[in-house]
């Protein structure tokens, strides 16, 4: 377990590919402040033509409650950007975010203060969408909302900084923006880099970079998409500036969209191969807790035949979309 490395800085993953789920939210505390980032959480409702396995829905039910009891001890929740993985809706979904109509999101943000991503400057339409929906639901129970866009929050000597909006990905991505996140506290710095893909783009490497973090938790590149909905230069660049982060930066925790590969790590022998020249290490999150991996989605084919579901899941499985949503699955 590697989450007290830092002296004055706990880091906890709390879901994650490597945790059996689409999400990066991570706790972390500081003698200072107690501080939940991007607090959502969901599955892929249709991935190698299947739905999530029941291992994937007993993964996600795991995290949800984890998140809600580490979110009962914090005061900030922050929201880097507006896609479900990363913060919680408040309507019912049992299909793929595993959330209670209201009660989910309530857990998590009442009586907080929510620092977001500025729901109407360097966004798409559908983020635009969800970040206004967001205020009116969930974000109602906050104690307060901040956006946070470039801004840095003082709570006594912890300094939660947030970077300018930087590209989902690829310069110019359809995704839209995001920010990310430094926490310092006595001169400790860990950095919070979601969705950034590698990062793919130059400029946001360059931003991470002269933070120059302690320990880095990365969102890196999506190569289950390559060539079909990235392409493979775009991949390749990603790859490239990871290896630039690998030889700069002791610690990093790599995750996210590449862990969807199942062939990731042969993928990313460049980027171990720098950091071992470095004495650095590039753990995933669950290593970083001292856990095995769970890579549930990238072997959502190999669990549906070495453990198939019930009859009563199979069943599950034929209602609709829309039962299904509000239904809990047999598992």
């Amino acid at each position: 377990m590697m989450e007290s490395m830092l002296d004055h800085i706990r880091v906890v993953p709390l879901a994650a590919e490597s945790l059996g789920v689409r999400s990066m939210c991570t706790y972390v505390e500081t003698p200072d402040a107690r501080i939940l980032l991007d607090a959502g959480i969901s599955l892929c409702p249709n991935r190698f033509g299947l739905p999530p396995h029941p291992q994937e829905f007993r993964a996600i039910a795991d995290c949800r409650r984890r998140i809600a009891e580490f979110a009962a001890k914090c005061e900030v929740v922050t929201l880097s950007h507006y896609h479900f993985d990363h913060h919680t809706p408040s309507y019912e979904d049992r299909l793929s975010q595993w959330t209670e109509a209201t009660e989910t999101a309530r857990q998590i943000y009442e009586g907080k203060l929510v620092l977001i991503k500025n729901p109407r400057e360097s966004i798409n339409s559908s983020q635009r969408r969800r970040g206004w929906l967001f205020q009116v639901t969930g974000g109602r129970y906050a104690r307060k909302i901040e956006i946070a866009d470039s801004r840095t929050f003082t709570f006594n000597d912890t300094r939660i900084k947030f970077s300018r909006p930087v590209f989902h990905g690829p310069e110019d991505s359809a995704l839209g923006w995001v920010l990310m996140t430094t926490i310092e506290c006595h001169g400790e710095k860990f950095m919070f880099a979601p969705d950034v893909q590698g990062p793919i783009s130059t400029s946001t490497l360059e931003i991470i970079m002269n933070e120059n973090p302690a320990v880095l938790l990365l969102g890196g590149p999506p190569t289950y998409l390559a060539g079909f909905k990235m392409d493979e230069r775009q991949i390749k660049t990603g790859f490239e500036n990871l290896q630039e982060l690998a030889g700069h930066i002791p610690t990093i925790v790599l995750e996210h969209h590449i862990l969807r590969d199942e062939n990731w790590e042969e993928k990313s022998t460049g980027v171990f191969y720098r950091a071992f020249e470095a004495e650095h290490t590039i753990v995933t999150a669950a290593r970083f807790l001292g856990l095995p991996d769970s890579f549930l989605e990238a072997q959502r084919k190999k669990l549906f035949k070495a453990d198939p579901p019930s009859k009563e899941f199979e069943k599950w499985v034929k209602m609709s979309s829309e039962a299904k949503r509000l239904t809990e699955p047999p598992i």
